[in-house]
């Protein structure tokens, strides 16, 4: 897509400075950033999808903008004993079809996760193993086969559909035949890479809507977002670039909303392949025999390569802040002892040489161009930071949809790629578990472990933590595994994302540290 000039942007917003939202009309347009890839709750766990999903479903527990559980179709639950849980579900509640909600959907929906086929990332992990029992239509009793205390956080991101969809193959979501919840809002269309179209469910049991209608754009180009607030074409977006931040602040029409992010930007590395594909030698450009990412020092190497600062500094003016671990202070098991690694560029060629490459070696960088805000520019500037320690590096951006399809093969077809992880928790063990954790599909452990990081250590910790219900002795050792795992360079973290949204004026939207753009919250000021 060709990038709107300056001319146009200035025109836009003029256009848009006399421009207002009818909030009477009830009709509301959301710009995303995000490229939404399916509509199957259960098949992607990406934010994107998890996002559009929540128009259309309800979980057991909700979280709210910061992260924190709250009733969803659970009114109450609690915990009977260490491996007993019960929840005791609300009544009422109307599928899109006019269908009762009852127990039976939940258990069909916790059956339906882990079939999914061919799920790049899967959501099995937070409904393996669980025991359920229906004593009446609207109670629950979860038997785990060890301790989980966080089992009700894990169902918070598990979409419940209606018990008829057990076996609804991907396609049927994606076609509107399965769209059927219990959300704020009725499915009406799906146009992949463009749009997703629905109506106000008026029967819905929470607060309802305002509007009426809702369309939610899927717009890549961060400049063609930021045109299309500004002249009134939509009413929101998201991952608003910072170089409009300025422009956008100045025009009277337009309101703009910040909060640091739990999403975190990190480089996944290959640790698995003996031979890695994108290595070379740098005097005859063969392929290396030995996967230099399999050596630490070589990962401390280009950790210590990245200016992290001038990063956040010179490409996000400050709207990003450098990441030493794996979720930003004040996190739930964020460790207070991870820090940024300083930018050292001696230290990192001093590590090339004692792992064995003096003259260094030639490497591909992949990453999206049209994932996260300014991700090109990111990736244009570590090419030449891990040049000058001596790793040459070329550096290869894609679209989303075709990064993705290629770096969530079985094979994981890169060997360093530039990704990132919200934590739909909001605590440390999201990323631990799915980034970090040795590949088990059994256990529902990595999930979107891209690099097939693996230290039994660290993965001992997590198992430990996941079953130990005292609160604080839980968070140390959460809190252990992420040093473990970020001292290893299990992965590398660059930054945490602020999420910046741009609104019209006349419009409210509460930030989400989970950075969703709900049109449901969406409301006239």
């Amino acid at each position: 897509m060709k990038r709107p000039t300056l001319t146009a942007l200035a025109l836009a917003a003029a256009l848009g400075f006399a421009s207002t939202t009818d909030v009477s009309a009830q009709a509301l347009t959301v710009g995303v950033g995000g490229n939404i890839t399916s509509m199957d709750p259960h098949f992607h766990n990406l934010g994107p999808n998890n996002g559009i999903a929540q128009h259309f479903f309800d979980r057991l527990v909700h979280m709210d903008e910061r992260q924190r559980p709250t009733p969803g179709l659970a009114e109450s639950w609690r915990s009977i004993d260490d491996n007993t849980w019960e929840f005791k579900l609300r009544r009422g509640v109307k599928f899109h079809d006019g269908s009762d909600f009852t127990a039976a959907d939940v258990v069909a929906t916790f059956k339906r996760v882990p079939w999914v086929p061919n799920s790049p990332s899967s959501f099995a992990a937070m409904v393996r193993g669980l025991d359920v029992s229906v004593p009446d239509p609207y109670t629950l009793i979860i038997k785990t086969p060890a301790p989980r205390p966080m089992l009700p956080i894990d169902l918070a991101v598990v979409n419940i559909v209606k018990g008829s969809n057990v076996e609804a193959p991907t396609a049927d979501f994606n076609a509107g035949k399965a769209m059927i919840g219990t959300g704020p809002f009725k499915f009406t269309g799906f146009v992949p890479g463009d749009r997703v179209t629905m109506d106000r469910n008026d029967a819905y049991w929470g607060p309802k809507p305002h509007w009426a209608t809702a369309t939610v754009r899927i717009m890549t180009n961060a400049s063609a977002r930021s045109a299309a607030v500004l002249s009134g074409d939509v009413q929101i977006i998201d991952q608003v670039q910072t170089a409009d931040l300025p422009r956008m602040r100045q025009n009277q029409a337009i309101g703009i909303e910040t909060i640091t992010s739990t999403r975190l930007i990190y480089l996944h590395l290959d640790q698995e392949r003996d031979a890695t594909p994108f290595a070379f030698d740098k005097a005859t450009g063969q392929p290396l025999a030995k996967n230099p990412l399999k050596d630490k020092r070589v990962r401390e190497a280009l950790s210590k390569a990245i200016n992290r600062e001038g990063i956040t500094r010179q490409i996000f003016d400050g709207q990003a802040i450098p990441a030493g671990g794996l979720l930003p202070d004040g996190m739930y098991g964020v460790s207070p002892n991870l820090k940024p690694d300083a930018f050292n560029t001696q230290a990192a060629q001093a590590l090339l040489r004692d792992a064995g490459f003096p003259n260094g070696f030639k490497l591909t960088i992949h990453g999206p161009n049209d994932r996260y805000p300014e991700d090109d520019k990111v990736l244009q500037a570590i090419g030449p930071m891990f040049t000058r320690a001596g790793v040459e590096t070329q550096v290869v951006t894609l679209p989303w949809a075709t990064f993705a399809t290629q770096s969530n093969r079985p094979t994981y077809a890169y060997s360093l790629m530039l990704v990132g992880w919200g934590s739909d928790t909001g605590e440390t063990s999201s990323p631990l578990r799915a980034l970090l954790a040795t590949v088990n599909p059994d256990a529902g452990y990595g999930a979107s472990n891209r690099g097939r990081y693996s230290n039994p250590a660290m993965d001992a910790l997590l198992a430990k933590a996941l079953q130990t219900i005292d609160p604080a002795a839980r968070e140390k050792l959460l809190i252990e595994a992420s040093e473990v795992a970020v001292r290893d360079y299990g992965l590398l973290p660059l930054y945490y994302a602020v999420n910046i949204w741009a609104l019209r004026s006349n419009l409210t939207y509460q930030s989400r540290t989970d950075e969703y753009t709900l049109a449901h919250f969406v409301k006239p000021r």
